[in-house]
């Protein structure tokens, strides 16, 4: 499990100094070492937390399945930082929950690396070695389905997402495979909405490739962003530019290879996150490299951060260095688009500085980095750690579709005993970027349940639905900025949605059901 450091949970009072409150914290206690993989944002801006964590013996003693290993560990809270639920799935080895994501439909896949056979929770037996351990759920965390994924080599599981057509990418790494080409080579495997298995293809050179990120593309395909340290050969056509280099490969929506390209100086590149753009993509990580290979600039100190845009087919438009100092590290980007989606009006790049060697008080820095959407820099904020006193540990950073942040990390006391934190700050500047609608309705077509956002600032407010004949159908109060309706009663045709706030604010917008 990668972590990452800092003091994230000291520098949140501090931020409020540069126009930042803490809207809410959430607290997670744990008397284990606890692992925080990430914070997934529902489609009405609900978070689940996913992480591994050996249970406690009070857990034990209330009935649930237990292994004395790691489990995937599941919190879901609402919108205010309140918890819904908390879930623990367990084999009878230890298993480390790597990825999820919020599906269409309202529920969530879950993607680990599983070390067990079949038994507990677990349905399906081992493939030998580690396997991919998938598992589909409800919103309310029940299980759908789920799948184990494997061959006689060692899977891990880093990335899953879900495509167009509702079915889903897992993508992964696999050592030593029969069927590889190199040391570690990336696996990817395309299944139904149902997880049947459609396709599954290996992807590397000669020697190691790991797959760090994976995003869904407009065409119903994917993107897959991978750490390269091989050379040509395999399936790998596109030469290294040195000790490590970013490499991009597209998949078709059937999972085929449509295009790959290499980016990179002379020493090693990191490549840490993927977003899309109106144009394409960009991609980021972190260069050791001077200016070499294909990389038009230089480096400042100890690693910089190095931003790529590139089309649709692959084509770099522009590349852009940015440096806070010593050792920088991306969490997270975040493309801001325009309300209608059809433009990007700018990046928003967050992560921190580390310190190599011997840490200092201060060593340790969070920042955020505003761009426009060519790449130039148009304002940055960083605030300074207190000296390493407690393990505090930032494992995800979110930027919220109202302008907001999530961050979710781990803090601890003492080492061996992690508490989850999830603080989430509101941000003034990042809140009058945002284009906000007084009233927002997806998805618009509707089958089933539609969401509807209010775009002003509310404590209360009242949604009524209506027939094009003016017939109140529907009336509920909410305290939620996204708040889900059902609409499977309704026929076919168009109606009314209204909001009222407690600010006399009053909007209007026609719902479709199909």
């Amino acid at each position: 499990m990668r972590k990452f450091y800092m003091s994230a949970f000291t520098m949140c009072t501090i931020l409020g100094l540069s126009a930042q409150e803490v809207v809410w914290q959430k607290d997670i206690k744990s008397t284990t070492q606890d692992f925080l993989s990430q914070i997934t944002t529902t489609i009405d801006q609900q978070y689940l937390i996913t992480g591994s964590s050996i249970q406690s013996n009070k857990l034990q003693t209330e009935g649930n399945k237990q292994n004395n290993g790691y489990d995937f560990h599941l919190v879901k809270l609402n919108q205010q930082g309140e918890e819904i639920w908390e879930k623990y799935i367990s084999g009878n080895n230890h298993d480390y929950l790597s990825a999820s994501i919020a599906t269409q439909e309202g529920g969530f896949l879950l993607a680990g690396t599983s070390y067990s056979s079949k038994g507990l929770d677990k349905k399906e037996d081992s493939k030998g070695g580690s396997d991919i351990w998938l598992i589909r759920l409800n919103e309310f965390g029940d299980e759908l389905w789920q799948k184990t994924l494997g061959s006689a080599s060692d899977e891990e599981a880093r990335s899953v997402i879900q495509t167009t057509d509702l079915g889903f990418f897992v993508a992964g790494n696999v050592q030593n495979s029969a069927k590889g080409y190199g040391s570690k080579d990336v696996w990817v495997v395309k299944l139904d909405k149902d997880g049947k298995e459609l396709s599954q293809s290996i992807l590397g050179g000669k020697g190691l490739d790991e797959v760090e990120k994976m995003i869904p593309t407009k065409d119903g395909g994917a993107l897959l962003g991978i750490y390269s340290r091989s050379t040509t050969g395999g399936s790998k056509k596109t030469e290294n530019f040195g000790e490590g280099d970013y490499w991009v490969i597209k998949l078709d929506k059937t999972g085929k290879t449509e295009w790959e390209k290499n980016f990179g100086g002379k020493a090693d590149d990191h490549l840490r996150t993927l977003s899309l753009t109106s144009t394409g993509y960009l991609i980021g990580g972190e260069s050791r490299s001077e200016r070499s290979g294909n990389k038009t600039g230089g480096i400042e100190e100890g690693t910089d951060l190095w931003l790529i845009s590139l089309n649709e087919r692959g084509e770099e438009i522009w590349q852009k260095s940015y440096n806070f100092g010593n050792r920088d590290i991306l969490m997270g980007t975040s493309v801001l688009h325009s309300a209608d989606d059809k433009s990007s009006k700018g990046i928003l790049l967050g992560g921190y500085t580390q310190a190599e060697g011997r840490i200092e008080t201060g060593d340790e820095t969070f920042w955020m980095i505003y761009l426009d959407q060519n790449g130039n820099e148009q304002w940055k904020k960083h605030v300074k750690g207190e000296s390493r006193k407690r393990e505090e540990r930032l494992s995800d950073i979110k930027l919220n579709t109202d302008g907001s942040i999530i961050l979710a990390g781990t803090s601890a006391e003492e080492l061996g005993k992690e508490n989850w934190k999830i603080v989430k700050l509101g941000d003034k500047q990042l809140d009058q970027l945002i284009e906000k609608q007084d009233i927002k309705i997806y998805p618009n077509p509707v089958s089933d349940y539609a969401y509807v956002e209010i775009g002003s600032q509310f404590k209360e407010a009242d949604i009524l639905l209506y027939d094009m004949g003016g017939r109140q159908l529907q009336s509920l109060k909410t305290k939620n900025k996204v708040t889900k309706i059902n609409t499977q009663n309704l026929i076919q045709g168009a109606y009314l949605v209204t909001i009222k706030t407690d600010t006399n604010k009053t909007a209007n917008a026609k719902l479709i059901k199909k």
